[in-house]
């Protein structure tokens, strides 16, 4: 079974000199060591949905994601490695040449549809497995980044594989899925800070009030930051490169500019700023998504 290949990954300490003289602590979950293709978030938001799927007696997933996207990625590794056809939805113009994500999702047996950016955001409406027009039996709908009640259950096992106290928990945001989950579950002692990889990303406060809602979960603890997007989804800027670059040379641990890079460069920022106590302890999620940064 898949889900027995995956391990709980390690808490690593980062000992920075800037972490230091402030006296704050700064651990990263080593998530991006989960697997060698699913890591990250992907495979904890997919785990109880591809229960989900096996359980209903469907035989396809469909989905939708950009050219580069994890979630498509993982979902058609996954796919394959459990029996399970995938088809995916992706946003923009087919290309001349496919990119290493896309050839990947075509070797592991995806079906590509390619979709004007238009009707991709259309497609955000639809949030239940049979909601989809258009799906013929057997084919389960499956949303953007796999955000649903079932994805937040996965990823509420990740507090579970913390065993020591901690101030602050910090993770990238792109659908706040993975954010509703941490917050479902993390002690009420700590705050849980998402910082979004997309511009104008404040709907992600309703999205995920909704979403922890939906469980039955009311509680404030928790902040969006807005405002270390660079530039939008995808964007970078060679401040935020060289901060990577410097970050991997010392710490020997890779980033990726869409979600990673942008989280610990927002956590640098805010120390600088005097946002942490000392004797804080932050934990940080590393997400995995390095397949991303290929080319």
């Amino acid at each position: 079974m898949l889900a027995q290949q995956l391990a709980t990954t390690p808490l690593q300490r980062i000992d920075d000199a800037e972490f230091r003289q402030r006296q704050v602590e700064l651990w990263i979950k080593r998530d991006d060591l989960l697997h060698t293709v699913i890591s990250g978030n992907k495979w904890r938001k997919l785990k109880y949905i591809l229960d989900d799927v096996l359980h209903s007696g469907s035989d396809s997933i469909v989905s939708m994601g950009g050219c580069y996207s994890n979630h498509l990625h993982a979902l058609a590794f996954a796919g394959q490695a459990l029996g399970l056809n995938t088809a995916a939805l992706v946003r923009g113009e087919e290309p001349a040449q496919f990119n290493p994500t896309l050839a990947d999702l075509r070797g592991w047996g995806m079906s590509l549809r390619f979709i004007s950016r238009d009707a991709y955001r259309q497609l955000r409406h639809y949030k239940t497995p049979d909601s989809l027009p258009g799906l013929t039996a057997g084919e389960y709908w499956l949303p953007e980044g796999g955000a649903c009640g079932l994805a937040l259950q996965g990823v509420a096992e990740i507090i579970r594989e913390i065993d020591m106290s901690y101030d602050v928990l910090a993770v990238a945001c792109g659908t706040g899925t993975t954010l509703a989950g941490l917050i479902s579950q993390a002690p009420v002692s700590s705050r849980v800070l998402g910082v979004a990889a997309l511009k104008n990303a404040g709907f992600l406060v309703a999205d995920v009030q909704a979403m922890l809602a939906e469980q039955g979960i009311y509680r404030d603890s928790w902040q969006v930051l807005l405002d270390y997007h660079f530039g939008g989804f995808g964007k970078t800027s060679p401040d935020l490169l060289a901060f990577m670059r410097q970050f991997q040379a010392e710490h020997d641990i890779a980033l990726e500019p869409i979600y990673t890079g942008k989280l610990l460069f927002a956590l640098y920022d805010l120390l600088k700023q005097g946002y942490f106590s000392a004797g804080q302890r932050i934990v940080v999620l590393h997400t995995g998504g390095l397949q991303g940064w290929r080319i």
